[in-house]
């Protein structure tokens, strides 16, 4: 049984309001969004409650605004693609609070759907104020957060709404937070993660944290060489923060205390300018040129990761090994990828990933829908791999 309550325990809520905090902070150009993921992911949890006869009431963000109402970032310009997703129409206010936001839920018949205003428009959102939160609760009967990519934020939509009314995770959520138990929770070992990406410096929380968690930690990317050069490695021009050495330094020796295997790159695909098809050639991690710079893990490190991936049971996975945006440095990240999945699918690991890097690189390997979850989140997703407590979750449990 989860930890929190979810749409398996609500029943009998025909007529009921029901304000659901969704993430539809989707990408638009021209006017036009260029990728409805987000709304797909709430449109479950959106659908069920209409189909339960509820009073559907969305309470969502728009961008950051600055100074209050903004018309390029209303969600009005997105209530059109929100009801192409889920197949009905989709009301709108001018407002979240107040007689704007009240007159409009007024309005609404059994199983309908209704958009508020971004709840950013009013800086008391951010600040969880309490009289700003009671004015978004007077408009609902029951509060279900389907928004963990928010979780991370202490809201009066994402936190402070779950002290006023009964609360619900929805489908989305539960999903996240099932996967991410799975993940590190309460994980079947060996765990393996796998952390990529630029810098250790955006990272140290993140390591400091996994190290104590899992049997071995993969670190591939830009980072990966601040490890190698804090060994007394030379890694030439290659990406690395040489200020942060002893902060590598003592991130190894947490690991080793920990019983966590750190496994570094053995070879490199070096090259002497960063553009897609430059020529490149590989090296022994040892033997990097000064004029070169590494751009992604070589074939025998790839093995390596893969000999890792068959050991373990669960795999989490942060961020790309290599410069994965452009070929030919995109080869480790996707072979990577693509043995995982291959693993996940042969019913023999639980693989969890996340992050917008990361995202990426395994859409572009084509195997995202292969893993057993990929989360959207971004930043909620990091701070719970940081082991940090998220509001938006800490209060469902709390619940």
């Amino acid at each position: 049984m989860p930890a929190f309550k979810t749409l398996d325990d609500l029943n009998g809520i025909a007529g009921k309001r029901v304000l659901v905090r969704v993430d539809l902070n989707v990408p638009v150009k021209d006017g036009k969004v260029t990728d409805a993921t987000r709304i797909e992911r709430v449109a479950p949890t959106i659908l069920e409650l209409s189909k339960k006869g509820a009073k559907v009431i969305l309470l969502a963000h728009f961008g950051r605004p600055k100074d209050g109402p903004s018309p390029d970032l209303s969600l009005s310009l997105i209530a059109a693609d929100v009801a192409k997703v889920l197949g009905k129409p989709v009301a709108t206010a001018t407002d979240s609070i107040g007689d704007a936001a009240s007159a409009a839920v007024t309005k609404l018949q059994d199983g309908d759907i209704l958009l508020l205003e971004n709840t950013r428009f009013h800086k008391a959102e951010e600040k969880n104020d309490a009289e700003h939160t009671k004015a978004l609760a007077a408009n609902g009967d029951i509060y279900v957060n389907d928004a963990f990519s928010a979780a991370h934020r202490a809201h009066s939509s994402t936190e402070g709404l779950a002290h006023l009314l009964p609360a619900y995770a929805g489908r989305t959520m539960q999903a996240e937070l099932e996967a991410l138990e799975k993940g590190l929770g309460e994980p079947v070992r060996p765990v393996v993660a796998i952390v990529g990406g630029a810098k250790v410096s955006s990272k140290i929380d993140l390591l400091m944290n996994l190290v104590k968690k899992v049997d071995a930690l993969v670190i591939g990317g830009g980072m990966a060489n601040t490890f190698i050069a804090a060994r007394g490695t030379n890694v030439g021009k290659s990406l690395c923060e040489h200020d942060l050495a002893e902060t590598a330094k003592q991130i190894m020796i947490e690991a080793a205390s920990a019983g966590c295997a750190i496994i570094l790159p053995e070879d490199g695909v070096v090259a002497r300018e960063f553009k897609a098809g430059a020529a490149n050639e590989t090296v022994a991690i040892d033997a990097i040129p000064a004029d070169a710079m590494v751009l992604d893990v070589g074939p025998k490190s790839v093995e390596a990761v893969k000999a890792w991936i068959d050991r373990a049971q669960t795999l989490v996975w942060n961020g790309p090994l290599g410069a994965f945006e452009i070929e030919p440095f995109d080869k480790a990240t996707v072979a990577a990828a693509k043995y995982a999945a291959e693993r996940t699918k042969a019913g023999k690991l639980t693989s969890v990933a996340g992050g917008g890097d990361t995202v990426s690189a395994l859409n572009h390997a084509g195997v995202a829908d292969d893993f057993s979850y990929v989360s959207t989140a971004g930043g909620a997703f990091l701070e719970w791999m940081e082991g940090k407590v998220l509001p938006g979750v800490a209060v469902l449990k709390g619940k």
